[in-house]
């Protein structure tokens, strides 16, 4: 298999001695493998890593909040790498850097990626102005979180000046993503039978535009059809309370065929945003977002890993299944102590 340094393969090797400094300013100065060393670094859970994780932010930050933010999402098989391979060749035309966080669903024994689906951009990686990160999801939320919060800040840092956050898909990792990005792309297939699905869940509630991907040969008939459907579907929503319209295209990534008008939709989005003072607004809500879950994140771990927790909670939970006590008796006892 090709290997190409801007998907960087030795992602997740393990670092032992870091000149942060060094690092930063080869990170500042665009050098995609200090680049990579700085993601592996925040994607470390080793004690040593979260230290040089730290510092590398502190430095990445100043720099940061200068790039587009593009959430992606669809269920497997809508054909999420093949549309980004088309927009992103669009976007790099425009003189952009390009780098693209992609979540793979991950093994539950290794923490790995199990699909190889990030390869298969074989055009984009060939070019030195787009950086393609794949990572697992492992066990947080969706496969984004913190992580991928913390991976953007570096890449801005790097010079990247639109950033593409990929989610697989399912769970709740669309709200996740919705999070951390300044647009919100639902890919949908014609007659995938997951239409009111996708309402019912919220997702339709999200996106800033709906797409219907595989718009292409016997397909192009249905995907007219289900842009009418999502398009009778989306009046039914409340209006969005920056009052953008969220619209539905089509598209064949495969044939690069609707694709340019997408990345001119999100043109638009884009200067409707900044004029109504909402791209701003929708940032600082971000970033208060993720201080405050943050903060309950870290709550709730230190309290699990007290150790007179770790000692009372089999002793409650045996209570609670043996209807001794109710869970909320249980909970309020564990947490007074």
């Amino acid at each position: 298999m090709t290997t190409n340094s801007h998907i960087n393969p030795k992602a997740r090797r393990p670092v032992k001695n870091v000149d942060v400094n060094h690092l930063f300013m080869q990170l500042r100065d665009g050098n995609v493998s200090a680049l990579s060393q700085a993601i592996t670094l925040v994607e470390s859970h080793a004690g040593g890593d979260v230290a040089f994780a730290k510092a590398i932010l502190q430095q990445s930050l100043p720099l940061s909040g200068n790039s587009f933010r593009l959430g992606i999402t669809g269920v497997p098989g809508v054909g999420k790498s093949t549309f980004i391979e088309a927009l992103g060749k669009h976007i790099i035309a425009a003189g952009k850097k390009l780098a693209v966080l992609a979540i793979d669903p991950s093994s539950n024994i290794t923490r790995g990626s199990i699909l190889g689906d990030k390869t298969r951009m074989e055009e984009l990686v060939k070019s030195d102005r787009a950086f393609i990160r794949p990572s697992p999801a492992g066990t947080t939320l969706g496969g984004v979180a913190r992580k991928t919060r913390e991976a953007i800040i570096l890449c801005e840092a790097a010079g990247y000046d639109f950033i593409i956050v990929e989610t697989v898909g399912v769970g709740q990792s669309e709200t996740a993503v919705h999070s951390m990005t300044d647009f919100f792309l639902l890919l949908k297939l014609a007659g995938a039978g997951d239409d009111l699905q996708g309402i019912k869940r919220g997702i339709m509630e999200l996106a800033d535009a709906v797409v219907i991907n595989k718009a292409d040969g016997k397909n192009t008939t249905a995907a007219k059809h289900a842009k009418r459907e999502f398009k009778n579907a989306l009046h039914l929503l409340p209006p969005k309370s920056h009052g953008w319209e969220t619209k539905v295209h089509t598209c064949s990534g495969l044939n690069d065929i609707g694709v340019k008008e997408i990345l001119i939709e999100i043109e638009n989005y884009t200067s409707y945003a900044i004029a109504n003072d909402s791209f701003s607004k929708k940032r600082n809500a971000q970033e208060l977002y993720w201080f405050h879950q943050t903060v309950e994140d870290t709550l709730k771990t230190n309290f699990y890993n007290r150790p007179e927790v770790i000692a009372k909670l089999a002793f409650l939970e045996k209570e609670v299944l043996s209807k001794i006590k109710s869970p909320f008796d249980a909970a309020r006892e564990l947490l007074g102590l």
